[in-house]
């Protein structure tokens, strides 16, 4: 192998070419040699340098798409084609180039106008070419392709001009280069911002060193190359000649401060200072240059020496960053951008007015472009940069902000390099010291989120935490950034201001705080520290402030933790205020809606109602005074918001007995009870939920009266009673409904009649059985309903005397409906309802079972055909061996037909006591003595009822329970038999109950434990008591 060195703009190529190359390898190291060579060649050419300069970038930069094309893995079919085009290309481009060399031959202006309109056609032609090639030549190189594509199009768009005025053309017509003017030109103003201009003097060696000393370096895994400008900072340096003058003799650098001493020699000040200070005796001070004696160490500034050296630096500097903008231009590796950041960084350090240059030459849209690198070095330099350039200066910021994409910064802060984090927060700090960027920085996505989050993970990243907190406290300059610190967690600044902001700010955060969502754990935080303000703000404030603080009491009202705060705060007096105050003196309602959902919220956090006083004459929450004025708005109210909150006031009120019996008082006399049941019909849902639920509190107080009335309203009560359909859920309001219906007294014959009538026993069964088919929970109301609607059926069997209700009970078979219910799992207040109706129903059994008649007047057309043989027997009707007649489920209700039994026993174990004894009452009615008990007993021992009978009195303890079981284990004793008598009297446990009962039961139940203890002969059988259940 061999290597050719190929000259470039500033640099050196260097391609390794093999010994055994294919075609398409010779073809494009030919092109890459020639384009090297056409880039050495522009170096000397002095007109239109910068035109010349800026084709032969182009030409370097597609020098890496054909190095891409050659080094390829799967080369293109038109790779030879497209190298051919170009080839052709270049090689016009070399002879035109060659064409402008120093002493070829003398041209004018308008061929040199021709010769660069010709490169201008290479150009684009070669950009044409680069279009041609296939995505597929990249395979994984992506960024190959996507740095080929823009280069493309960039050059198919070229444009170059010649600057020659027509004054020069004339002049210089038929003049060669070599016989131009050696005078030095006069700097032309610079009317482009983006091209370079400088001259590179061959009077100038060290220079042309420094230009050759720097390499374009062949990287990467399919050689495409990438350079790093190495030594950036010394090209600049001797852009502008140098002078021996310039340098201090002894620091050898050049001056910053210069003076001269007695001797005439410059010196830099601090140096020759430093000098003199090492002679104690003035006698012997001399100067190091001449070695002359002195006689004083005083010197004087060097005036003239100093502002040439700040005109030099100026100039110097200007050039250095022309050639920084020319680097972040060309970008041909990310060591280069790095080179050129880092250099421009070092000429505003040293100089804070080079700011303004650097701006004023297009550098910020190339840095902001550098953001995009992965090179996090890269990034970081661009950064620090960046905040250099704004640093206070607000314009910069706002130029800056129009290119930077905010969001590309915020990113940043989640990078796992902390240099580029501190980086990206310090940029950010800096702009967010500028009030019209702040509201742009906390609009982007996720920016305040990250910060907050920075800012509480201090003891990760101290540093970070204490910049992000910066940020956070210069975003509070707008509302809005409080408002989203609100919702992301950060509540300091919302509350901050609200408590000690301006009257429009109180107002401003106020609107807000009722706006977003809090957190559990941060609204009780937020309720002590704003509800004074909020308070103070609806006592004193204006109109608006006080519909804001209003929302923003709402907001926290509604979380019930927060009611005992705001009520020891004092807004309970002034909710009330509000509510009954201002209606006497005939204000405005325009705060009344707010006030009573306000109070409604707090009472509904289980506030203790009797001692809360409302205002100074010592009316509490439970006195007449509330519940009458409430009564008044709720009559005079047309708002469904308002009145729905006003029964909540009112059944928080209602669960005290004192205060039940004054609004059941006052909806008697006002006829309220009108106004309410008309609410259940309200289209408003919450409205109609919460005025059933205050009828259900008042329904043991007034049912009656509340059925009547019901009865007399339109669409009432079968409304009441709404199956749900397979495809919908069962709504609260439904649930409430049934469960309303179910607790009005039940032997209100009206009202079952009125339900009867409407026809909804066929919608309540099947409304029932559609529940049960479903198996599992589709809504939380459904157990509810559920309960409700079984209630509903209860209370028909409560009015059995009815005919048409008997017969509609027989007809769908209440029996069978009940027994079927007793098992079921999801509710204990089914089985309990259901055990019930099986009560009332075997209890109706007693009334219904008949013997069986025979119509003796067909008796003698009956011999004639009872003689048939052997087998024609008289048929017999088979009786209930309890009721003694002809029963059945269906028609006498007979729940020993119904196999009832064995599912009531089996509710005996039920750890609800109520479940436990419905069903032991509906076992009593078999031992009545309306029935034959010693067969009942009998049954009954078959099923091992005594048993389950005793396991109810070692489980519950209530009284009624043990009046029942006792009962039942007496029957047994006097009519079960032997069996009977020797499991209750073996049973170890039974002793000590019924001494316990004995001891402290109520008066029958003593009896009864008494009773039985002489049975078991456990106490002397001195007298007989009679009781029956």
């Amino acid at each position: 192998m061999k290597i050719k060195a190929l000259g470039s703009f500033h640099t050196s190529i260097y391609i390794v070419l093999k010994e055994d190359t294919s075609p398409v390898e010779s073809l494009a190291d030919s092109i890459l040699a020639s384009i090297s060579e056409i880039t050495e060649l522009v170096v000397s050419i002095k007109v239109e340098h910068e035109s010349f300069i800026e084709i032969a970038c182009y030409l370097y930069r597609a020098s890496m798409a054909i190095m891409e094309l050659k080094m390829t893995d799967t080369c293109p079919e038109n790779a030879m084609e497209i190298l051919q085009s170009i080839s052709k290309s270049v090689n016009l481009a070399k002879d035109l180039v060659e064409r402008c060399q120093i002493g070829i031959q003398p041209f004018s202006y308008p061929e040199l106008r021709i010769i660069i309109a010709q490169l201008e056609e290479v150009i684009k032609h070669i950009g044409e070419c680069l279009s041609l090639i296939p995505p597929s030549t990249f395979g994984d190189q992506q960024y190959a392709e996507v740095a080929v594509r823009p280069l493309s199009k960039e050059m198919q768009n070229a444009h170059f001009e010649a600057q020659a005025s027509e004054a020069n053309e004339q002049d210089t017509k038929m003049l060669s280069l070599e016989e131009q003017p050696k005078e030095k030109q006069t700097p032309k103003e610079e009317t482009d911002l983006y091209p370079i201009d400088f001259e590179v003097s061959t009077e100038n060696p060290q220079l042309i060193e420094i230009l050759k000393s720097t390499s374009w370096v062949s990287k990467g895994k399919h050689g495409s190359m990438s350079g790093s400008l190495t030594t950036f900072p010394q090209v600049g340096e001797y852009m502008e000649p140098l002078y021996e003058t310039f340098f201090c003799p002894l620091t050898k650098k050049i001056m910053d401060d210069p003076v001269t001493i007695r001797s005439g020699v410059t010196y830099e000040r601090k140096a020759i200072v430093e000098w003199f200070e090492k002679f104690k005796d003035s006698e012997e001070i001399f100067c190091p240059i001449t070695g002359q004696k002195l006689m004083s160490k005083s010197f004087n500034a060097n005036i003239a020496l100093k502002s040439t050296l700040e005109e030099w630096k100026e100039r110097n500097q200007a050039a250095r960053i022309k050639v920084a903008r020319a680097a972040l231009s060309l970008a041909s590796s990310e060591n280069m951008v790095l080179e050129a950041v880092k250099d421009v960084q070092s000429i505003c350090q040293r100089n804070p007015y080079s700011k303004v240059q650097v701006r004023s030459v297009g550098i910020l849209p190339l840095l902001v472009q550098c953001l995009e690198y992965k090179d996090k070095d890269v990034r970081c330099a661009v950064l620090e940069l960046l905040r250099q350039l704004v640093e206070d200066d607000n314009d910069s910021k706002e130029m800056i902000a129009q290119t930077t994409n905010i969001a590309t910064i915020i990113k940043m802060l989640s990078s796992s390099h902390q240099s580029l984090r501190h980086a990206s927060l310090l940029y950010l700090l800096e702009l967010s010291r500028s009030q019209s960027l702040c509201e742009r920085i906390g609009s982007v996505t996720g920016a305040i989120l990250m910060l907050i989050r920075i800012k509480y993970r201090r003891s990760i990243d101290a540093f970070a935490s204490e910049k992000a907190n910066e940020i956070l406290r210069n975003l509070e300059h707008s509302p809005n950034n409080i408002k989203n610190m609100a919702e992301n967690g950060l509540l300091e600044p919302l509350l901050k201001n609200l408590t000690e902001g301006c009257e429009e700010m109180m107002m401003e955060m106020a609107s807000y705080l009722g706006e977003i969502v809090l957190g559990h754990d941060s609204t009780t935080y937020v309720a002590e520290r704003a509800s004074p303000a909020l308070i103070k703000m609806v006592h004193r404030g204006n109109t608006l402030t006080r519909r804001a603080a209003f929302k923003a009491l709402a907001q926290l009202s509604s979380y019930q933790p927060n009611g005992k705060i705001l009520k020891e705060a004092g807004i309970v007096q002034i909710m009330v205020e509000e509510m009954f105050i201002r209606n006497i003196q005939n204000e405005p309602m325009n705060s009344k809606n707010e006030a009573v959902a306000i109070l409604a919220n707090i009472l509904d956090a289980g506030i203790e109602l009797e001692n809360l006083q409302v205002n100074s004459h010592g009316h509490t929450m439970t006195s007449d005074y509330v519940v009458c004025n409430i009564m008044y708005m709720l009559k005079n109210s047309n708002s469904d918001e308002l009145n729905n909150n006003l029964i909540r006031i009112l059944l928080f009120i209602a669960k005290i007995p004192r205060c039940a019996a004054t609004i059941v008082s006052l909806v008697k006399e006002t006829e309220a009870s009108y106004t309410l049941i008309e609410f259940i019909n309200n289209p408003h849902e919450e409205l109609a939920i919460a005025a059933t639920t205050l009828l259900t509190v008042l329904s043991p107080l007034m049912g009656n009266v509340l059925a009547e009335r019901l009865c007399k309203t339109r669409g009432q009560p079968e409304n009441l009673v709404q199956s749900p359909t397979d495809t919908t859920l069962i709504t609260k309001k439904q649930a409430v409904s049934a469960k309303f219906l179910a607790q009005l007294p039940h032997q209100n014959l009206t009202l079952n009649l009125a339900l009867l009538y409407n026809n909804t026993v066929p919608t309540i069964l099947e409304a029932i059985s559609q529940i049960q088919k479903r198996g599992t929970r589709s809504s939380r109301f459904e157990s509810t309903y559920l309960e409700g609607l079984v209630g509903i059926l209860v209370r028909f069997t409560t009015t059995l005397y009815e005919p048409q209700i008997l017969f509609s009970a027989r007809t769908h078979n209440f029996t069978a409906v009940f027994t079927e219910l007793l098992i079921q799992p999801s509710s204990d207040e089914v089985q309990r309802l259901s055990a019930i109706g099986l009560e009332n129903l075997s209890t109706e059994s007693i009334r219904l079972s008949k013997p069986p008649q025979i119509k003796r007047k067909k008796l003698f057309y009956l011999s004639k055909y009872l003689f048939c043989g052997s087998s024609s027997r008289r048929r017999k009707i088979p009786l209930c061996p309890v009721h003694g007649g002809v029963c059945s489920s269906q028609n006498t209700f007979c729940i020993v037909d119904a196999k009832a039994v064995e599912r009531l026993l089996v509710c005996l174990g039920n750890e609800n006591a109520e479940v436990v004894e419905a069903a032991l009452s509906t076992i009593c009615t078999l031992l009545d003595d309306k029935v034959d008990v010693d067969k009942s007993v009998s049954m009954l021992s078959e099923a091992n009822a005594v048993q389950h009978v005793l396991d109810v009195v070692k489980q519950h303890r209530e009284e009624g329970l043990w009046q029942k079981s006792f009962w039942v284990i007496e029957k047994f004793l006097n009519k079960g038999g032997d069996k009977s008598a020797s499991d209750i009297s073996n049973d170890r446990v039974l002793p000590a109950i019924l001494v316990s009962a004995f001891h402290h039961g109520a008066g029958n139940t003593r009896q009864m434990a008494e009773k039985i203890m002489r049975h078991l002969n456990k106490m002397p059988n001195l007298y007989t008591s009679n009781y029956t259940m």
